[in-house]
């Protein structure tokens, strides 16, 4: 069974009739064109928007037949260019169970630094003083609070230059096979897309052409995927 599957899924015109699945314990990206539809998928998974026809299912399951809450403790989001909010680095790491009414413990904070290569140190550290690359981790680390299952990556990596760029896509994959969490990860950039992905979504004017393993883009004989992978769009 997929761990997450659009059936028939249509949303606001902006979807058509989009069915397809992701694999468990894998990179999926989605590409395509600007206003294909990547971020109207990605809000769905974790119940920020709903369909107006069609079912998305985590383990054979409407996401909204969970508690919404709950889902998304075990559906973790990082949005585009690091979204932080006043204070220190403890405080944006906390956001998570802040909202949730509970406390992140020190221990634990230290622990998700760890992960993403900083030490405590950091903890006390106004995040107006800390670099983008740093903002980067601390974003995915915050992900990681709650211990996902799933993580959706907006375009994680846009307002980077391209040397943090692969900094943190070896982060990304590095953390996806050890703690085996499925990631589904948007971006405009195809180069990347060929760097991490096992899976990848072909949207195109809010259709699905084709999914499945990465190496669909560069063989495809869909005309509208030639041409993108050939930088023709």
């Amino acid at each position: 069974m997929p761990i997450i599957e659009f059936k028939n899924v249509s949303h606001n015109g902006i979807l058509h009739n989009i069915s397809g699945s992701f694999r468990e314990s894998r990179i999926t990206t989605f590409v395509g064109p600007s206003g294909a539809g990547k971020t109207t998928c990605l809000k769905m998974i974790n119940g920020l928007l709903s369909p107006d026809a069609g079912e998305v299912l985590y383990r054979g399951r409407d996401i909204f037949d969970y508690d919404i809450g709950k889902l998304r403790k075990t559906i973790s989001m990082a949005f585009q260019s690091s979204p932080m909010i006043h204070g220190t680095v403890y405080d944006n790491l906390n956001l998570p169970c802040e909202v949730h009414g509970e406390v992140l413990s020190e221990e634990r904070a230290a622990e998700l630094l760890e992960m993403v290569d900083m030490d405590a140190s950091f903890l006390k550290r106004p995040v107006r003083e800390i670099s983008g690359g740093e903002r980067s981790r601390v974003a995915l680390a915050r992900t990681f609070v709650h211990r996902p299952e799933v993580l959706l990556l907006d375009e994680i990596t846009s307002s980077l230059d391209y040397v943090l760029v692969r900094d943190i896509e070896r982060l990304v994959m590095r953390l996806q096979s050890e703690k085996r969490v499925t990631v589904i990860w948007i971006t405009h950039d195809l180069e990347q897309a060929r760097r991490v992905s096992h899976d990848m979504w072909f949207l195109r004017k809010g259709e699905l052409l084709e999914y499945g393993p990465a190496e669909f883009i560069d063989q495809s004989d869909h005309p509208e995927i030639r041409a993108f992978s050939k930088g023709e769009h």
